[in-house]
């Protein structure tokens, strides 16, 4: 199995996790701790998180911490385990996972919980990243 692949079912089997903001365990994760938590069961690790809100107004941030995570930029069509990173407003961004069904896997706020949404989600996609195999 690639090891995108295996991304998208550790993502996969967060669905149901309560929210909770800055949670990184099956107790309650966000949608950093999502993909934070998914890459430690397939044996990668990120640096020290920076402190964030709910909303955040640069993405300065989110981009060193996915370089650390050894993912490239892709323009591609999404893919199984492909991370990306939505805009839900002005001062917000969003990390979501394409899961292996398609469906896209995100700790959702509002409804309390990681859930897989139908794509496409209502809002723009700014860049997404890809697993590079090692």
């Amino acid at each position: 199995m690639s090891v995108s692949l295996a991304f998208a079912y550790a993502a996969q089997d967060t669905i149901g996790t309560p929210f909770r903001l800055r949670g990184r365990s099956r107790n309650g994760m966000d949608c950093i701790g999502l993909v934070c938590f998914a890459l430690s069961i397939i044996g990668r690790t990120l640096p020290p998180l920076p402190n964030y809100g709910m909303r955040n107004l640069g993405r300065e941030r989110f981009e060193q911490l996915i370089d650390a995570a050894g993912l490239g930029v892709t323009i591609e069509p999404q893919l199984a385990g492909d991370i990306l990173l939505l805009r839900p407003s002005a001062a917000q961004y969003h990390l979501a996972i394409v899961g292996p069904t398609n469906r896209l896997i995100h700790a959702h706020a509002g409804l309390g919980r990681v859930v897989a949404s139908r794509a496409p989600l209502p809002w723009p996609i700014e860049t997404s990243w890809r697993l590079e195999e090692t």
